[in-house]
């Protein structure tokens, strides 16, 4: 065998470590904490996923340049969807390219940020019956604000579109169900003639932003979700499930410890001033009621894709990334603030327990979709496959089409793909690398040549006959590593 090299494992993060150290002790607190209640197994399941991602010993690939023979492994990834940075990475990558090239059509788009009060966030985490229904109502209102616009301008039986993320994490690694909506910035209208032209819409103000947030409130207090009339108050289904994913939910909701001697309180802060007054910033397009927020001043112009995938790659994003944690001298866990708060805080800094414990309540449901099409992208609309563009490069490399037309209605064929040229079904991870990163990992670290899957080695013992020949690590490093007690900590800023 030629010259292997086996690239740096993703088990080196600081995040895996912590996890990888710390999960049997944490677990077996949270279990006495709950009078012997334990976290459901799809929690579980999620993080012993993580601690077997990038490990050898549970699987690789072969590659091998054409040109020089240089030999690499690549260890097998979970494909977690709560957590893990890496595979949260591809998966936001994967996505982001699969909006851009087959659903949004080259017309402009509008995001618009919906946040709701603390104690609904608790009911969405884990009720996603109850997160479709207020985002049902939300879909409403934009609807409603894009057709009624229209209609002023003569425009009737015009429809508009909308791709929402659910994102169940705030920057500060709470638990913050929010919804992240792009919208067709516009209404699509069926001429005469039986063909769809856009139509888009002007400028939101500030008033219009105000009306669609207080049209929300309203409609989930006559449903009697919020407001004083909410209902249900006594009952916490959550709880009867498991009281310790319940406790440890309200508490990430909240942003508080919710196990240790500092339970109740939030993470230490960096950088914060202790004497800075509350900043009450009046930002354009943003309106807030009754613990409702919404904003809506990101837009992105018809023509520009790019910056519409980077725009879908924020709403797809992981929750953390490597580069935001960074492990200080006594064991404790600084996490960067995407952007600085307005007291100054940079980072939050956590026990390994702590962070742990913010982990838990990102864990979503198996089997429930966090990616949701409305209106004219809604999979069963009649004009979706008129609608959406299928954005394909010609031999010169140049897109195919990139303005907005008239579109046959009832000719769906002018909207398929071209014969022959069959969607693909899976992106591979080297082209998302290269997409979203600019980064060529099938490029020859050796002689700059083209690397070429071998095989892929999943049978344990011709994993161990591999390893040892070569001389890597034989170890099981997915298992958590054995109890042992916390380092005393002090309370003190780091």
């Amino acid at each position: 065998m030629a010259a292997v090299y086996a690239p740096r494992s993703p088990t080196t993060g600081v995040l895996y470590q912590v996890v990888r150290a710390h999960l049997a002790d944490f677990l077996a607190a949270v279990e006495a904490r709950s009078d012997g209640d334990a976290l459901p197994s799809f929690v579980t399941a999620e993080f012993r996923k993580f601690l077997r991602c990038g490990v050898l010993a549970h699987g690789f690939a072969r590659v091998r340049c054409g040109d020089c023979a240089f030999e690499r492994l690549v260890p097998f990834s979970c494909k977690g969807r709560a957590f893990c940075p890496s595979c949260g990475g591809r998966r936001m990558a994967a996505r982001a390219a699969h909006l851009v090239d087959h659903v949004l059509p080259a017309v402009p788009v509008r995001q618009w940020v919906l946040s709701v009060p603390h104690r609904l966030r608790y009911r969405l985490a884990y009720d996603h019956r109850l997160c479709r229904t207020v985002l049902g109502v939300f879909v409403r209102a934009l609807r409603s604000a894009y057709r009624r616009h229209a209609r002023r301008r003569g425009l009737a039986g015009g429809e508009t579109g909308m791709v929402t993320s659910v994102q169940r994490f705030g920057g500060a690694v709470n638990l913050h169900v929010h919804f992240h909506t792009l919208v067709l910035d516009g209404v699509f209208v069926c001429g005469p003639d039986g063909t769809l032209g856009f139509h888009p819409a002007a400028p939101p103000t500030d008033e219009d932003v105000r009306r669609v947030v207080a049209r929300v409130r309203r409609r989930l207090e006559h449903l009697g979700l919020v407001g004083a009339v909410a209902t249900d108050e006594g009952t916490d289904p959550l709880a009867d499930e498991s009281v310790a994913l319940a406790g440890l939910s309200q508490a990430a909701v909240l942003g508080r410890t919710a196990l240790g001697s500092r339970a109740g309180r939030g993470p230490l802060r960096v950088g914060a001033d202790p004497d800075a007054p509350w900043v009450d910033r009046h930002l354009p397009l943003h309106a807030h009621a009754a613990g409702f927020d919404l904003h809506a001043a990101v837009h992105v112009a018809a023509g520009d894709r790019p910056r519409l995938e980077r725009l879908c790659q924020y709403l797809c994003r992981p929750p953390l990334g490597q580069q935001r944690l960074r492990r200080l001298h006594d064991g404790r866990v600084a996490v960067e603030l995407q952007r600085p708060w307005a007291d100054g805080t940079t980072h939050l800094v956590f026990t390994p327990a702590e962070l742990l414990e913010r982990l838990v309540p990102l864990v979503p449901r198996p089997r429930i979709n966090l990616l949701l099409y409305h209106g004219v992208l809604a999979p069963n609309a009649p004009w979706r496959r008129a609608v959406v563009a299928r954005v394909e490069e010609d031999d010169t490399g140049a897109p195919a089409d990139s303005g907005v037309g008239a579109m046959p209605a009832e000719d769906h064929e002018s909207a398929a793909p071209k014969a022959g040229r069959a969607r693909p079904r899976y992106r591979a991870w080297a082209e998302l690398m290269r997409r979203a990163f600019e980064a060529d990992v099938l490029a020859c670290p050796r002689c700059g040549g083209r690397m070429i899957v071998l095989s892929t080695i999943e049978d344990p013992a011709v994993i161990r006959r591999i390893l040892a020949h070569l001389g890597l690590s034989l170890e099981e490093e997915g298992e958590p590593m054995p109890g042992r007690a916390p380092p005393e900590i002090e309370d003190a800023p780091a």
